[in-house]
């Protein structure tokens, strides 16, 4: 293996006191010298977040809303969750009722948004699913829908997995952007090296050396083929995770849709030439940077969404398209500019301007909608639909 030209390191990874960070950096170290001093971006990322209580997911540190890390959507105001409800209720009333499935329900307030919202137009679903993989997250979700909505917190169960049965919708909001990735950079000579994380003189390193994750090099080669990811020294990250996770999706909604809504791009904007380094970020106490491998297990890691390739994913998997479009097409389809006239105060109106303005999440964010079984001019994708650009 080699360093990169410009290859990152971390200083001393955590303060002394911090326990887990310590174990978490510990553990790290030991799956690099297992994996022959060279251990994948992609593993790095998931023992970094998801290792089993010691991951930045699954601690108990506090990563949501102005005291942690970084604000979703449905923190920045209850209108999110009341548009998405407007959403699911047209898919539960074609299907003549049925249940929904959030996957990483944060805080819970996208819960309490829409089981609020649902319970007001007369459409509740008969069960709302969570799977999490935190227990501490657990346990804050279970809190706030009993605090929040306590005669409806009976219709919400913590799933491990799937549910062998799924007729209604799914929900996946920032999910798909916390997938570990892997990344590649291609050589001066217009091959492609994998980047890896290794140990150098106490600190942890990139380096490259040549393709050896599965799936990886097909990846890249397909992207070349298109005419992308061709400059010497270019540098980004490819998501295989959302394909199995979409076939095992797939297997068992019997019949309704799949909504997901993240930050990304279609192809041609992710790997557009001018973006030499990809779209890795790192979130910590509301600042970003570039910088994985500083304060591991205290911030988040994540990556934008390529939502041609997920959107390719969903229907080798069997479902089909229903419509892509900007977030802030999507809440204007599903009403929010009645609700912000009727916002009862200044902040929530506030906070829907930043789920609309193009230089907040409105243009940032996009949605993705797939379906099984049922068919419908759906009303978030009925002000733009930009599946043309997938």
């Amino acid at each position: 293996m080699h360093d990169q030209d410009n290859a990152q390191c971390s200083e001393p990874l955590v303060d002394a006191g911090s326990q887990i960070g310590a174990q978490l950096e510990s553990l790290i170290r030991m799956a690099i010298r297992e994996a022959d001093g060279g251990l994948p971006f992609d593993r790095f990322m998931e023992l970094a977040l998801y290792a089993p209580k010691l991951g930045y997911y699954v601690a108990g540190a506090a990563k949501f809303g102005s005291g942690g890390d970084f604000v979703t959507a449905p923190e920045l105001s209850p209108l999110f969750g009341q548009c998405v409800a407007s959403q699911c209720a047209e898919v539960l009333a074609q299907l003549d009722g049925g249940d929904l499935l959030e996957f990483g329900a944060g805080t819970g307030a996208l819960a309490v948004q829409v089981l609020q919202e649902l319970d007001q137009l007369g459409t509740l679903p008969h069960h709302y699913w969570i799977l999490e993989p935190s227990p501490e997250l657990q346990e804050r979700q279970r809190l706030r829908i009993q605090s929040a909505i306590p005669q409806l917190a009976e219709r919400c169960a913590w799933l491990t997995e799937l549910p062998r049965n799924l007729h209604g919708v799914v929900l996946a909001n920032e999910v798909l952007d916390a997938m570990p990735v892997q990344r590649f950079r291609v050589r001066v000579d217009g091959g492609v090296d994998e980047v890896f994380v290794s140990e150098q003189a106490g600190r942890l390193v990139e380096v490259t050396a040549p393709i050896r994750s599965p799936g990886l090099a097909e990846a890249v080669a397909t992207l070349q083929a298109a005419g992308y990811a061709l400059t010497p020294g270019y540098a980004s990250e490819v998501n295989l995770r959302p394909a199995p996770w979409l076939a095992a999706l797939a297997d068992v909604v019997t019949a309704g849709l799949v909504l997901l809504i993240d930050y990304g791009y279609p192809r041609s904007g992710y790997y557009q030439a001018d973006r030499v380094m990809g779209t890795l970020r790192c979130h910590q106490r509301h600042q970003a940077h570039d910088d994985p491998y500083r304060d591991i297990g205290l911030q988040d890691i994540t990556a934008h969404v390529d939502f041609t390739a997920v959107a390719e994913a969903g229907l080798a998997a069997g479902f089909e398209l229903a419509g892509f479009t900007t977030q802030a097409h999507f809440l204007l389809g599903c009403g929010i500019d009645g609700l912000m006239l009727a916002a009862p105060t200044l902040d929530q109106a506030l906070g829907a301007k930043q789920l609309l303005l193009p230089t907040a999440m409105g243009e940032q964010f996009k949605v993705l909608g797939l379906t099984k079984r049922i068919n419908g001019a759906w009303r978030g994708f009925s002000v733009r639909d930009l599946r043309e650009r997938l």
